[in-house]
């Protein structure tokens, strides 16, 4: 999740228009899995006060609804501290691998997912060898499961292009190198890997090789005007499919393959249409399009706008029943209207608004309390304080 700003001009392309009543051909459809990259500013960190790990239980309530691809957040200083070339943490590590080991043994993907953009400790990535060095020290350790999917680094951003291209190519090299040579990688772009700038920014990384063939191009995409996913507004019914548009032609112009590694809209109905005429597209487009991940479950949320974690989330009670016909084998379209969901569901402790509520109470534990672009309270309930989890989410813990 980020901010960007920048505004790619959408190209009028001849590509397959959306067909709400096509199978759909995703080979994922899924959801982010947040929480242990929580607590950016607090390294290592304490587990249960700083980050918390996914729980087993709602991934696979998840599952059970037809999900299939499960991308869990972490930090890379978490992961291995101090130095990149350095040897893992054993309790993050074992944590992350029964987090893992949760989804893999449910027959879905895991996307191993270093929530770093870019950085390390703060610090740009410039070292290419000791990226390599961490990667394939990681790799190593998920080179047996075939369901294991590994995400280079979460959105890159205002760096050098040819920097970024090369820690792609050093992650992929890594990877390979470690012996884990029957998954897919999912590379990301500069500029927070949107897809709506893909073609003016990313245009490079199409020169990345793989002796495997198995490149998956991840880019997000958020709704809302800056399309940073900061705001439950979304710009018009139809801005989904708008926002995608380039980068399909840039993918089937290329012989890419790609996936929506994160998107979102507010709970009202612009957004929701939103969302599925995205969808439709890409599922229309998905000689091309693998497939998709909401922007995110996790424990930790609360009554955050687009929350997909069981059973109370705002995402989750608005949009799950939207996703189904998108699962992989599901039928491409609209939900019929019998199962849209209205905000009377929804917990009184949600926000309905489409937009940041406002106001200036208290928020309770795990509540929101800051990030860019916040207008609810920024004073927690005591004994808990405000914490910076990243520049767009704030909590009180």
């Amino acid at each position: 999740m980020k901010a960007s700003t920048i505004i790619c001009a959408l190209l009028p392309v001849a590509l397959a228009a959306p067909n709400a009543k096509r199978a759909s051909g995703f080979v994922w459809l899924g959801s982010n899995e947040s929480g242990a990259e929580f607590g950016e500013t607090k390294l290592p960190g304490v587990l249960g006060t700083d980050y918390i790990w996914p729980s087993a239980s709602t991934i696979k309530t998840l599952h059970d609804a037809g999900m299939n691809i499960f991308r869990v957040a972490f930090r890379m200083e978490r992961l291995i501290p101090n130095q990149m070339t350095g040897t893992p943490d054993a309790t993050y590590l074992n944590d992350l691998k029964a987090t893992v080991n949760a989804i893999t043994s449910l027959g879905a993907y895991a996307v191993i997912d270093p929530h770093n953009y870019g950085r390390y400790y703060g610090n740009i990535i410039s070292s290419t060898d000791d990226f390599a060095a961490w990667w394939k020290t990681v790799a190593a350790q998920f080179a047996s499961n075939d369901h294991v999917i590994f995400d280079t680094n979460n959105e890159y951003h205002d760096m050098d292009q040819t920097l970024v291209l090369n820690l792609n190519q050093a992650a992929i090299n890594a990877i390979r190198a470690a012996g884990a040579t029957s998954q897919y990688i999912f590379v990301e772009g500069n500029s927070w890997s949107g897809a709506w700038t893909w073609t003016t920014v990313n245009d490079n990384l199409k020169a990345l090789t793989d002796p495997q063939d198995k490149i998956v191009y991840e880019m997000h995409q958020y709704l809302d005007s800056d399309g940073s996913g900061t705001s439950a507004t979304c710009v018009s019914s139809t801005i989904g499919q708008e926002r995608v548009q380039a980068a399909t032609q840039w993918l089937k112009t290329n012989g890419k393959k790609g996936i929506i590694g994160e998107f979102a809209g507010g709970a009202n109905s612009v957004c929701q249409s939103a969302v599925t005429g995205m969808l439709d597209y890409l599922s229309a487009n998905s000689d091309v399009w693998m497939g998709a991940a909401w922007w995110a479950a996790g424990p930790w949320w609360a009554d955050y706008m687009f929350s997909m974690e069981p059973p109370s989330g705002t995402g989750y009670q608005n949009y799950l029943s939207l996703l189904k016909p998108y699962f992989a084998g599901g039928s491409g379209g609209p939900p019929p209207t019998t199962t849209t969901t209205t905000t009377t569901t929804k917990p009184t402790t949600t926000t309905t608004t489409a937009g940041n509520p406002g106001g200036t109470g208290v928020a309770q534990h795990w509540g929101q309390c800051g990030g860019n672009g916040w207008q609810g309270p920024t004073t927690c309930a005591s004994p808990y304080t405000c914490q910076k989890v990243n520049d767009w989410y704030s909590q009180c813990l």
